[in-house]
């Protein structure tokens, strides 16, 4: 504000109070002969000046402002109700006997109104905030016709008037009651009564000259926005304020076009909410111009609107109330007009109510899809939803929206309700064709979610089958909803077994009618496939739909981009995925060979060999065995050695199926590569240990596995002990001793590496193996003693020393032994040099003339005493049950 503007505005408080002093103390005596004329005008002026004193008297003090504010309403209010209720000029006219009696009752009369107008002035001239009393009055004449509504509304519009011109030159404007004020002076523009309508227009052109000094900056912008869009806002230049008035008088779209445009978003939002309440006033006159104007003004400034959720919110409990609500057909409008502009905001709002949707959330469903200008807004903003799991706990704020229902989430199904209601309006096709792949899935994901969550409504299905359905249908796929119904599909997703079998039928049926939407179907799946799934669960029906429409639409193999989504899905956090992808991998065993990268292929395969999963691994070992079968010897010998070494670790799984097979297939994979034995010596006499310690293993069929296995390693080393293992001659002591003594003669200085593998089992949990382990450790020092030095020995004394406390008594008596065996050649190793050398010349031909050192007899082994075969079985059998 000015200085000069501040100066003017001091002087007129002054001047008022002086003015009203004066008049206190001049009435008295001037009209107070009046008091027996005319009681009633007399007592509404009398009483004015009690109340602006106290009115005066609250403004000097230091009260809180709002007890302030709310007590001066009071106060007016009462003073509104004397003034106002006072008969009319001409009735008080008549209460004169003489000339000069009218003339000084009509003067009281001009006085009183004119107290009353002064009184708002001061209060105005001192806080803009106070515009609101003459919102208030506003009410006040409206519930009561009896007052003087044309008076009224002469003193709002001159309240109004002084206003606008003391704002001018200000920054910024506090009155938030102009939105309110803008709608009750817009309806009272198409009054019936020429005079309140011409106050009312006037009132409201000084109120939106106020509104535009409430921000300057926003003023200016949506100038310039005018200017370009050819939209001509009304007040433009003062000089429209002369004609304004008269533009604004019962022109309906004029008055919203003038409102919308002026007044800021807030304000504008107060506006349309109170033509919204006036749609349920007893007067049907005055529902009726309020839904004239609401619909008028959200046609052109629904972008405006802020309360968007609570207007719909507010719309649908007025319409659960009263479903024959004579403005029905308006409300439901209002929500179209509010989906234009902000469908996001409506479509959250619609999905916050519980489900099933009633009669009249279906109703506003039928009314947001009637634009068929954001359908593609509306159908995002459902599969956004959509991604939501139904029934599942809100853990992130971030993640939470809406949900008033409870702490679950519920809009995923209210979703898929809403899409039974919106996919077959004929102005959404378009909009569903663009957006057919991410629906698609979108339900198929839902379909799996509700399994679990058992949402039917009397006979009704799913939600989420029905939108699915409903999707078919729209998007020119009848004939695949039939094979599905056919084939009984929908019913197989109620059951967490079947349901993936139901995912499965439904790429089937759309790959065998070659749905026309298979490009940007296939071109959504790779994207999410390449994502990071929002749960595991998604990545399963994605791999499903995936694999049978490539299968359907492709021949082995597929292209490398899908090839390598197969090769990470190999590892996938989730097993399922896992497996789903092996199990594809595997398929394409006869076409091995024509795979670009089909090494990467086999090294990923060969990765979920470290799956903390059994069933994971189990599955890999059958791909990666069905793969080599077929695959090119040149792209085989290249890998073996990798190969054949991941199979060692799984060699000692505590899973026997898993021992069994890698034990298998690893002399497969021998036998396949007969050929480049001397590339896999290391991996073979790396792979001893434990091929020969699992011979006593408790379970059938790892022993065999190892039987043919270390047939086939020992064949290949050119070792006479194959025909040791066969079941008629064999003992598990002589084919060690045997291994032992070849060992010596043909690979000596790989005895230390395998005695220092042999020790990590000494401390097996597994009775067998610390029996075999002790054996094996004992033969192999015997014939390799010599190799060994002071230190290591004593590190061997002490990994024997803990069996000899061994809780098995056999183990203890075969550790005894062993420990012998250690201590005699420590004590060798005390002797002179030359003694050493001497038995290092002639170790070998000692070795050959080697005796059984324990006589351990094959009927101790559990593995062949038909006592322990039966302890085996019920070893496998409660080991399967753990399982």
């Amino acid at each position: 504000m000015t200085s000069k503007n501040q100066k003017a505005s001091k002087n007129l408080r002054h001047s008022k109070d002086k003015v009203t002093s004066l008049q206190i103390l001049q009435s008295s005596v001037k009209w107070h002969h009046m008091e027996n004329v005319a009681a009633c005008l007399w007592d509404a002026y009398s009483g004015l000046f009690g109340d602006q004193a106290m009115i005066l008297a609250m403004n000097s003090s230091y009260v809180d402002p709002l007890l302030q504010f709310e007590t001066q309403l009071k106060i007016i209010k009462s003073s509104f109700e004397m003034v106002f209720s006072i008969p009319s000029l001409e009735e008080v006219k008549e209460m004169g006997d003489q000339e000069d009696d009218k003339e000084d009752l009509e003067n009281l009369y001009q006085n009183t109104l004119n107290l009353f107008e002064d009184t708002l002035l001061i209060l105005v001239s001192k806080d803009l905030y106070k515009l609101q009393i003459l919102k208030d009055m506003v009410v006040w004449m409206n519930e009561d016709s009896s007052y003087l509504q044309e008076r009224v509304m002469v003193i709002i519009s001159r309240v109004l008037s002084f206003a606008s011109r003391r704002v001018r030159g200000y920054a910024s404007v506090d009155a938030p009651c102009l939105g309110v004020l803008a709608a009750e002076l817009s309806l009272l523009c198409c009054h019936s009564d020429p005079l309140i309508t011409q106050q009312a227009a006037s009132g409201l052109c000084h109120l939106l000259c106020i509104a535009k000094c409430q921000n300057a900056g926003t003023e200016r912008k949506r100038s310039t926005m005018c200017e370009k869009s050819g939209d001509h806002c009304l007040l433009n230049t003062p000089s429209d304020m002369e004609f304004l008035p008269n533009i604004l008088q019962r022109d309906k779209t004029k008055i919203t076009q003038s409102v919308g445009f002026t007044l800021l978003p807030s304000l504008l939002t107060d506006f349309v909410w109170s033509l919204l309440m006036r749609l349920s006033s007893p007067h049907n006159i005055i529902a009726f111009r309020a839904s004239t104007m609401l619909k008028l003004t959200l046609e052109y400034h629904a972008h405006k609107v802020t309360m968007v959720s609570k207007i719909v919110d507010t719309i649908y409990k007025q319409l659960c109330e009263n479903p024959s609500h004579v403005m029905k057909h308006t409300m439901l409008r209002v929500v179209t007009l509010l989906t234009r502009t902000s469908p996001k905001k409506v479509v959250f709002q619609l999905m916050d109510y519980p489900v099933p949707a009633d009669n009249t959330l279906i109703l506003m469903w039928r009314a947001a899809g009637s634009e068929s200008s954001v359908a593609p807004h509306v159908l995002k903003t459902i599969l956004l939803i959509l991604k939501g799991k139904p029934g599942e706990m809100q853990d992130s704020l971030k993640e939470r929206r809406r949900f008033s229902l409870d702490t679950t989430n519920m809009m995923p199904v209210a979703a898929s309700q809403a899409l039974c209601t919106l996919l077959p309006v004929g102005s959404y096709r378009k909009a569903v064709a663009q957006v057919f792949p991410q629906l698609l899935m979108a339900l198929m994901l839902q379909l799996c979610y509700s399994r679990d969550l058992r949402l039917v409504t009397g006979n009704r299905t799913l939600y989420a089958q029905d939108a699915l359905r409903v999707l078919l249908t729209c998007s020119g796929l009848q004939q695949v909803d039939a094979a599905l119904k056919r084939k009984n599909c929908w019913s197989r997703f109620s059951h967490a077994p079947s349901h993936h079998y139901g995912v499965y039928l439904v790429a089937k049926a759309l790959s065998e009618y070659n749905f026309p939407q298979f490009p940007e179907t296939l071109h959504y799946l790779y994207k999410l496939s390449v994502e990071d799934p929002r749960r595991s669960e998604d990545s399963i029906i994605t791999v499903i739909f995936l694999t049978e429409i490539l299968n359907n639409f492709f021949k082995d193999p597929f292209p490398e981009e899908f090839l390598v989504l197969f090769r990470n899905w190999v590892n996938d956090a989730n097993p399922a995925v896992s497996k789903l992808s092996l199990q594809k991998i595997a398929s394409m065993a006869p076409v091995i060979n024509e795979i670009e990268n089909v090494c990467s292929l086999l090294v990923s395969v060969l990765d979920a060999f470290l799956s903390k999963d059994k069933t994971v691994i189990i599955r890999a070992l059958i791909t990666l065995r069905r793969l080599l079968i077929r695959l090119d010897k040149v792209t085989y010998s290249s890998l073996c050695t990798r190969i054949a070494s991941s199979y060692c670790p799984l060699m000692d799984h505590s899973n026997g199926g898993i021992r069994s097979m890698a034990i298998q297939h690893f002399g497969e994979l021998l036998r396949d590569m007969s050929e480049y034995t001397w590339m896999l010596n290391d991996v073979i006499l790396g792979g001893l240990v434990p091929l020969i310690l699992f011979l006593e293993d408790t379970e059938i069929r790892v022993a065999q596995a190892c039987k043919y296995t270390l047939a086939i390693c020992v064949s290949e080393l050119n070792w006479p002990t194959w025909h040791l293992l066969k079941d008629e001659f064999y003992s598990f002591e002589v084919v060690v001793l045997s291994i032992c003594s070849n060992l010596l003669t043909s690979h000596e200085n790989y005895i230390t590496y395998l005695i220092s593998d042999t020790l990590g089992f000494l401390r097996s949990s597994r009775v067998y193996l610390r029996r075999s382990s002790v054996i094996l450790i004992g033969y192999l020092a015997k014939v390799g003693g010599h190799l060994l030095l002071r230190d290591e020995i004593e590190v061997m004394l002490e990994a024997i020393d803990l069996r000899l406390r061994d809780e098995d008594l056999v183990t203890r008596e075969l550790a005894e032994i062993t420990y012998t065996v250690f201590k005699e050649i420590a004590h060798r190793l005390t002797s002179s040099n030359l003694k050493q050398i001497f038995r290092r010349v002639f170790n070998s031909i000692y070795t050959k003339k080697l005796k059984l050192l324990y006589n351990y007899k094959w009927s101790d082994s559990p593995a062949h005493s038909p006592v322990r075969i039966k302890d085996t079985k019920n070893d496998k059998e409660a080991h399967m049950g753990e399982n």
